[in-house]
């Protein structure tokens, strides 16, 4: 799968996707690391990318305003990276790149919610 990564992700995050085999390229390295939200996540959608974050604002612009784009927004913590990292491989185990380029998904410790979206 492919993903865009916000600036708030860990660094360390992009690299246990890269180790499980995906595509990932930071928003620093796109330079776009002080881009718009709404930018980023349009750019993520010209790209075929997951956008990855932490920041919680993500929500509001796919819901509220409508902006449809596959997005997994992490909830962690440094104390919790671990256990969101077991989640998240859980995640991209269980449903096809198809079916989360699609969906917002919430992934915490020990648990995920995953919504689907239309276009």
């Amino acid at each position: 799968m492919k993903f865009l990564l916000d600036q708030d992700v860990y660094a360390l995050t992009g690299r246990f996707l890269q180790s499980l085999g995906h595509d990932v390229v930071t928003a620093y390295q796109a330079e776009m690391s002080q881009a718009d939200d709404t930018v980023l996540l349009a750019e993520a959608k010209q790209q075929g990318r997951i956008m990855v974050t932490r920041d919680r604002d993500y929500g509001g612009l796919v819901f509220l305003r409508q902006q449809a784009n596959a997005v997994i927004y992490l909830r962690m913590t440094p104390a919790t990276v671990t256990s969101v990292h077991t989640e998240l491989a859980a995640v991209l185990t269980a449903y096809p790149a198809p079916d989360l380029m699609h969906a917002f998904v919430v992934v915490e410790p020990g648990r995920h919610r995953l919504r689907h979206l239309r276009d």
